[in-house]
């Protein structure tokens, strides 16, 4: 499982916004300057995403597309590159398989990074909750489950305004028990999620 999870950072990484971002802007092309760079990253900020999840529930693999909401602050230290934050988030969740399905996915987490003007490279970790649903011979039972939640990405800002961010996070919601006809069932759940998304920042 770890080295799933530290396979699954690197690959996240790889993918980001930094592998795009040029971090030198200078003119010397003749090309029309960039957008003007924030001056700080300090402040709140709202935004969406979308993204894929699959994962593990007792026998099941439940795996699908969710996407929703985030918002969150941040704060520079004065003249350093690093960059403090708390960020909530809730995604709807399509991820289903067998007699399991995952209706929503939401955390409250802890961000730490450093910034390289345009680029912000952070790591995260905090608490996270989801719904799940069992189904056996047609007997549904639903349960709010509680865990942990760890990550990393990087976030690309376009402009003052306005960044683009890819991340991946790896979600345990520990055990939980449903009613079925054929007793009690407990089926522990874990999720790997790879989301994209967007911030407006104030």
């Amino acid at each position: 499982m770890k080295t799933r999870i530290i396979a699954a950072l690197a690959a996240t990484l790889a993918a980001s916004p930094v592998a795009a971002a040029d971090l030198s802007y200078g003119n010397s092309y003749g090309y029309a300057p960039a957008a003007a760079a924030p001056a700080s990253w300090t402040g709140f900020y709202v935004g969406g995403n979308i993204g894929y999840g699959w994962g593990s529930a007792g026998a099941d693999s439940p795996k699908g597309f969710l996407g929703g909401l985030q918002a969150g602050y941040n704060l520079q230290m004065a003249g350093s590159p690093i960059v403090l934050g708390l960020e909530t988030d809730f995604d709807w969740a399509g991820m289903n398989d067998g007699n399991y399905s995952q209706d929503y996915i939401g955390t409250v987490r802890a961000r730490a990074g450093f910034a390289f003007d345009r680029v912000l490279i952070y790591g995260t970790a905090g608490f996270a909750y989801g719904k799940g649903s069992y189904q056996v011979f047609g007997l549904s039972n639903s349960q709010t489950s509680y865990g942990w939640a760890l990550g990393a990405g990087a976030e690309y800002a376009i402009d003052r305004n306005w960044s683009a961010r890819a991340e991946y996070m790896y979600v345990d919601l520990g055990n939980s028990t449903y009613g079925t006809w054929v007793g009690p069932t407990n089926v522990s759940y874990d999720t790997s999620v790879l989301r994209a998304g967007v911030n407006y920042r104030f």
